[in-house]
């Protein structure tokens, strides 16, 4: 009985497991009578401390615990899609069907639906070499076909494939060496999957808000993180995102948020309409949920299952976006068990080494060639939300996140309570993609979108330092071309910048309608200057009349753009005539 391993020590979501030789790190274990999940997390002597992934009330000493000898994993096959996981990858639908709403502990369920049957059709016949990511064949999944691959580190010679109805537990194929191949597979969620080689980042992720197709530009598979306090908007903008932006699949992770938010994305998902398709986001999104109430040590996890699943789907050759909010709970919970672990803290208690824990977590995202046959290219593109506490962007997580994510999208509570949507603080926001990706735009959308690009945001510098001014003299005291500025930053702020989620003809802007915007702003500002220029006073421009040219290209109609994007010229050209500032 010595040699059973068994609970010496509990603290909160930490146990220390004696006796325990031979186990590694990250290893899971089933802790007590109920069959706790837990995973190992330090190794010494013969004693492992375990952290629990599920809640530990009740636990006493003494009670076995079993090593399972696998880390914890994910399956990876058809079914994911439309999914709702919680952050160890249990289908909380199924086991909500199980056992009711509320989960006893212990309580266990496949990813997958082992029982579903999936028509497959083989694109191989036996005698074929295969490698890993090879595809062996397709099955219908419910955003069109799901490719099957073989699984890295799998390679040999096919000895059968079975075209049929098969669920992802049954053997679909043989190699010569005995190896079976199924419909699913599975991999360890701490592992990046393989790729053949990485792709530099030359084509944008269009995401369909002005603001950060225009200003702020992130390659696709590049890595964002968007901070913001309370109320300042962060769950509908990644809920615009996992909308409009030109993604494949989307996997939303929620990691320590509130439970009542949580909800209403439960909630909001299923009746969000892919404008694409007219049917329902779910049918190309994985959702991830772990609230605030759900023990900390599955916050961490669900982040990596997060990954893992993206990854899978990048690939088979989709472009993935995957939405964590946030990672300032993630960060959270790794303050909490290093604590318990009485590891040395670092500043405000975060560990030490959460700086290179988030560069690492980053740099799985990515656009690469992924192995296999036939050739294909995939992409993660992370965005990832912080929640700093009172806004405060110089806290530990956010400086952390800024030195190693590719772009910053910051948001401002000021310009929330300014009803200013989406509220990006364009003084703090940078990109670092944004030279990489110019070239794409001007090659797909316009020659003049770098120049126009560059000439908006000279326009909010310069218009920052007017404001100062003018906040100390006055805005009568400033000259003609200084007002000027004014005016045309106010509409820049709240035409160009400003977009309504919902609002049906503007929570998206093409490519093609944002610079088309962006031009007509710069032109009545150049004309403008050009009338000051020839001697004519500031009232002599009717802005009121440019104004109303951009509203109406803003909240015009999708199928009418040509119509109104003339419209919105001749209007602007006509006062620049009469002003004097026309060419």
């Amino acid at each position: 009985m010595t040699d059973i391993p068994r609970v010496v020590r509990i603290a909160g979501a930490l146990t220390e497991v004696a006796p325990l030789p031979g186990a590694a790190l990250h290893e899971i274990v089933r802790v007590g009578d109920r069959g706790l999940l837990g995973e190992v997390i330090r190794v010494r002597g013969q004693t492992a401390t375990v952290q629990v992934f599920e809640e530990t009330i009740g636990l006493a000493l003494e009670e076995p615990v079993r090593v399972t000898g696998a880390p914890l994993e994910v399956d990876l096959g058809p079914g994911l899609l439309g999914s709702v996981l919680d952050g160890i990858g249990r289908p909380l639908e199924r086991l909500a069907a199980l056992q009711g709403d509320f989960l006893a502990a212990g309580a266990d369920a496949p990813t997958l639906d082992p029982d579903r049957r999936w028509p497959f059709t083989p694109s191989l016949q036996a005698g074929a070499d295969v490698g890993p990511g090879d595809v062996l064949g397709t099955v219908p999944d419910r955003n069109g076909e799901h490719r099957i691959l073989v699984p890295p580190g799998v390679s040999g010679r096919l000895a059968e494939l079975k075209a049929g109805d098969w669920t992802v537990l049954d053997p679909v194929g043989r190699l010569e060496d005995g190896t079976e191949l199924r419909l699913a597979h599975r991999w360890p969620v701490r592992v990046p999957r393989p790729v053949a080689a990485w792709r530099t980042g030359a084509r944008p992720f269009v995401t369909g808000q002005r603001v950060f197709d225009f200003l702020f530009p992130v390659a696709e598979g590049g890595s964002v993180a968007v901070p913001g306090g309370f109320g300042t908007g962060k769950t509908v903008i990644e809920q615009s995102l996992a909308k409009y932006a030109e993604a494949d699949i989307v996997v939303y992770v929620g990691c320590g948020e509130r439970g009542n938010e949580m909800a209403d994305v439960l909630t909001e998902f299923p009746e969000l309409v892919d404008p694409r398709t007219g049917r329902t986001l779910m049918d190309r999104a994985v959702l991830v949920v772990n609230t605030s109430n759900m023990p900390v040590a599955a916050r961490e996890a669900s982040v990596y299952l997060g990954l893992t699943i993206a990854e899978y789907y990048r690939d088979q050759g989709f472009r993935v976006a995957l939405m964590a909010d946030s990672l300032s709970r993630w960060a959270e919970a790794l303050r909490e068990i290093g604590s318990r672990l009485r590891e040395m803290p670092g500043e405000e208690g975060y560990p030490t080494g959460l700086g290179s824990r988030l560069g690492k977590m980053c740099e799985r995202a990515g656009r690469a060639l992924v192995p296999g046959r036939p050739e294909r290219e995939g992409a993660v593109t992370f965005i990832s939300a912080l929640s700093p506490p009172g806004g405060d962007l110089s806290e530990p997580v956010t400086q952390a996140a800024g030195r190693v994510v590719a772009a910053l999208w910051a948001l401002d509570a000021g310009l929330a309570h300014q009803r200013q949507f989406p509220a990006v603080d364009w003084e703090t926001s940078w990109s670092l993609q944004a030279e990489g990706v110019a070239p794409w735009f001007a090659q797909h959308v316009g020659e003049d979108w770098p120049a126009l690009r560059r000439e908006v945001l000279t326009l909010l510098q310069r218009d920052r330092e007017l404001r100062e001014v003018a906040g100390l003299v006055g805005p009568d005291a400033l000259e003609d071309a200084d007002r000027l500025v004014l005016e045309s930053a106010r509409l820049a702020r709240e035409c160009l910048l400003g977009q309504s989620a919902y609002d049906a003809a503007d929570a998206s802007s093409p490519l093609a309608k944002t610079r088309a915007m962006a031009a007509l702003l710069v032109r009545m500002l150049e004309g403008g200057r050009a009338a000051l220029a020839a001697g004519r006073e500031l009232g002599a421009l009717d802005l009121t009349r440019a104004r109303r040219a951009l509203v109406a290209l803003r909240d015009g109609p999708p199928a009418q753009f040509e119509e109104t994007v003339a419209a919105a010229r001749a209007e602007v050209e006509a006062s620049l005539r009469q002003a004097g500032g026309a060419t």
